[in-house]
């Protein structure tokens, strides 16, 4: 049967489909609901000076799963990388569960972290080996769908079992779900074999992830005190450390939106990150700024999440159609539609809940084109020597970049604050900062050079 013929869903796909469906929910659900639980578990735990690093801790976790899962793989396979990484997400979920300070909170924070980066990647690699490049534009909207589907139903139904039981409940609701996900995953990642490679630099690239994570740390910290002068010092540090690693660890010229492989990666950091911490800042203008209740805003932002849901789909269709020749139109229609969708809501003032609707509305098409079709081209482009490598680099693109950009999307407003501006004067400075990054995502996209057929 050939692969234009086939579903994801096939009897030889199947399990595999739906394990790593369920990995990508569990790892997202859990990801979205610490968001809603957070201050519940600071105040239980006595901690709300150390709330920020639920998260922090979480996101310098995931780069070094991230970076250095990738490299592992390309040496030694798939199944034990994969199987560690889970082991390591269950502990960090019982840990969480059952933690009696929040230092023991923020420690397992750090495995779910590691675990987490190291799951996204494993299952990137997998779509990489086991799926003809016909059906990974299927699978890799079936993974978006997976892991935005939570966006919509986590948040709110983690406050609901925190409300009803508590937040510890939370954590062991998730456990279930990795567990079918390992026993209908792992048979199919025992089978896969990488092509291995020589690379006399498996230790300096662990050095770099590491010096990467502590560079990254010193950058959120020093946001976190801005606007004094010891913030600025510590962002500037941060900075500098940063660099280097990341010139290192990824494609050579990906800063610099080298056609190829460096342009997807940069494009895909970019738009993603756009995207998220658009919706983040948003929420905050609808309720703080608005007056518009915490559920409704939910609502209006989970409109992108099914507009994502809906062309996801149907994008996999149209590779489909077209085998393939569409695709960089795609990501570059995608991007531009990002940037329509963040305009709609970049002037506060004029937003409006119909507003706000049509604008996420138009940024979730664009998402749901631009995400899983840049995936299909970066594996186009690779060999198979380096799947692994490329699995990390998407993971990151979609970890490490967001997380940076909400960063400093927040300093930004603490600097406006602090200089006498409104919160809402600091939205549109922060919207504005957003816009920025999607005309360079723009930029980079027009550099993407299609896989040779």
């Amino acid at each position: 049967m050939s692969s234009n013929s086939q579903s994801i869903f096939s009897p030889h796909y199947f399990a595999l489909s739906i394990g790593i469906i369920l990995s990508v929910m569990a790892v997202g659900f859990e990801g979205l609901s610490v968001t809603t639980i957070a201050p519940s578990i600071a105040g239980d735990l006595n901690g709300l000076d150390l709330f920020g690093w639920i998260f922090s801790t979480y996101l310098l976790a995931q780069i070094i799963g991230t970076l250095v899962v990738g490299r592992i793989i390309d040496r030694q396979g798939l199944a034990a990388p994969f199987t560690i990484a889970l082991l390591l997400f269950i502990v960090g979920l019982i840990a969480a569960a059952t933690a009696g300070d929040m230092y023991t909170m923020i420690g397992s924070r750090a495995m779910q972290g590691l675990g987490a980066g190291a799951i996204m990647t494993c299952v990137y690699t997998a779509i990489s080996l086991s799926y003809p490049d016909e059906l990974r534009a299927k699978i890799l909207g079936a993974f978006g769908t997976a892991y935005v589907l939570p966006s919509m139903l986590g948040p709110y139904v983690a406050g609901l079992i925190a409300d009803q039981w508590s937040w510890r409940f939370v954590f062991w609701g998730i456990l279930p779900v990795l567990i079918v996900s390992a026993l209908l995953s792992l048979p199919a990642f025992r089978k896969l074999k990488t092509e291995e490679i020589q690379e006399d630099n498996g230790a300096a690239s662990i050095w770099m992830a590491l010096l990467l994570t502590i560079g990254t740390g010193i950058f959120l910290v020093g946001l976190s005190m801005l606007p004094i002068i010891t913030g600025f010092v510590l962002v500037i540090i941060g900075l500098v450390l940063m660099v280097y690693p990341l010139r290192k660890l990824l494609p050579k010229g990906t800063l610099a939106f080298r056609k190829g492989m460096p342009a997807i990666l940069a494009t895909r950091g970019l738009f993603f990150a756009a995207y998220t911490s658009t919706q983040n800042f948003l929420v905050l203008a609808l309720i703080d700024v608005k007056g518009i209740t915490p559920s409704q805003a939910g609502l209006i932002v989970a409109s992108a999440a099914l507009s994502w849901c809906i062309i996801a789909y149907l994008q996999g269709r149209w590779d489909s159609a077209d085998q393939g020749r569409g695709r960089h139109t795609r990501i570059i229609l995608g991007v531009l539609l990002l940037a329509i969708g963040i305009a709609f809501v970049f002037w506060i003032p004029v937003v409006t809940v119909t507003v706000a609707v049509i604008g996420q509305i138009i940024a979730g098409i664009g998402i749901g084109l631009a995400h899983p079709i840049s995936g299909v081209v970066a594996f186009s482009q690779t060999g198979e020597g380096g799947v692994g490598k490329t699995s990390a680099n998407l993971q990151f693109a979609d970890s490490f970049t967001p997380g940076v950009v909400i960063g400093i999307g927040g300093s930004i407003l603490v600097v406006c604050q602090a200089a006498g501006m409104s919160l809402q004067s600091g939205l549109i400075v922060t919207m504005g900062f957003h816009l920025l990054l999607i005309v360079m995502s723009l930029l980079a996209s027009t550099r993407i050079t299609p896989a040779p057929k």
